[in-house]
């Protein structure tokens, strides 16, 4: 059992990390309650109202890129906002959007399943005392994964027209698509339980297995990093290549061998600024410019919560559905096709 002495230095030595696993672990906790909360949401209308109703989440939305892609197309050309999903077009838009300055800060504050992702690799390095480093050679071959499903994904929306888009998104099948989505949860496949498990396993060994070779979410946000507006910048001159740095990245990036962090996999976790021993070695640097390193955390959650804020205000949260249409599609959800 560690002293107080030992929790108090940890935070002294690295405060944005403490704070970050305790914002991973209460965004873990919210998505795990509005999980709850959209499961008694559907229990009522697939019971015929045998149990109480519960308000619908609509941050359940943020669980739905493809049809928060296809909302976003048809917002940016033809200025129709979506109302069938509008959390989710808030979403999407947003942690892309903020991926230019802030790089893939969603990826390491508040995305559940990065979350999970660390506490997997966690529970590894308890099981085998290290995570395992993976084959240049193979890390080569594994990289562009992530980047061919973000572009069969970005290639079906292209290949939509306007009106085709538009169709989609008022279809019964896009108004059911979060109830699908936690159908496939409820009456899970044997090989989403296999692959599930693949990826468990892969996790304990190689930390951040999944957000690293497989997200194409993470993969789209991190495009916004090619724009090189923030960036992690090393002092070669005082660096010792004590690979403190190295040691710490959530994805694993050869930081004590770069004299700028420009990988589009940089999350801006800020870890390997504070594991660094030496001062001004290692800095975050925005537009060129040297900042405070808690300037990406603090920037990104300030919009985060102004933007939903806004978005609740001018009536772009909620959807138009309503509770009788609700009545009528949820019964019939898993039947309902494109």
């Amino acid at each position: 059992m560690k002293s107080k002495a030992w929790y108090r230095k940890q935070l002294r030595r690295k405060p944005v990390q403490i704070t970050r696993y305790a914002v991973q672990a209460l965004f873990l906790l919210f998505s795990l309650y509005i999980g709850l909360q959209f499961y008694q949401f559907y229990e009522h209308f697939i019971t015929n109202g045998k149990t109480p109703f519960v308000e619908r989440p609509s941050a359940v939305e943020g669980f739905l890129p493809i049809s928060a892609l296809v909302a976003l197309k048809v917002w940016l050309i033809s200025g129709d906002f979506d109302v069938i999903h509008p959390a989710g077009l808030v979403l999407f838009s947003f942690f892309v959007g903020t991926g230019i300055l802030l790089r893939k800060s969603f990826c390491s504050w508040i995305c559940p399943v990065g979350t999970a992702n660390e506490l997997i690799a966690w529970l590894g390095r308890k099981i085998f005392k290290r995570n395992f480093e993976l084959p240049v050679w193979l890390v080569w071959l594994l990289t562009p994964i992530k980047y061919v499903l973000l572009l069969l994904f970005i290639g079906m929306v292209l290949q939509m027209d306007i009106f085709s888009a538009k169709s989609f998104l008022v279809d019964n099948y896009n108004k059911v698509s979060d109830i699908k989505m936690l159908l496939l949860f409820l009456d899970i496949s044997g090989f989403t339980i296999k692959f599930i498990i693949v990826i468990f396993i892969l996790s304990l060994f190689f930390r951040n297995f999944w957000c690293r070779f497989m997200c194409p979410y993470g993969a789209f946000i991190g495009l916004g990093s090619t724009f090189r507006m923030t960036k992690i910048e090393r002092n070669v001159d005082t660096c010792t290549n004590c690979e403190r740095c190295s040691k710490v990245c959530p994805q694993r990036l050869k930081v004590h061998m770069m004299d700028k962090v420009t990988s589009l996999n940089c999350s801006a976790c800020m870890s390997c600024v504070e594991a660094c021993p030496i001062k001004d070695t290692l800095n975050m640097t925005v537009a060129k410019k040297k900042v405070n390193k808690w300037f990406v955390p603090v920037t990104f959650f300030v919009l985060f919560f102004i933007v939903i804020g806004a978005a609740k205000m001018t009536g772009h949260w909620n959807t138009i559905i309503t509770y009788e249409e609700w009545k009528q599609l949820i019964p019939d959800a898993r039947y309902i096709g494109h």
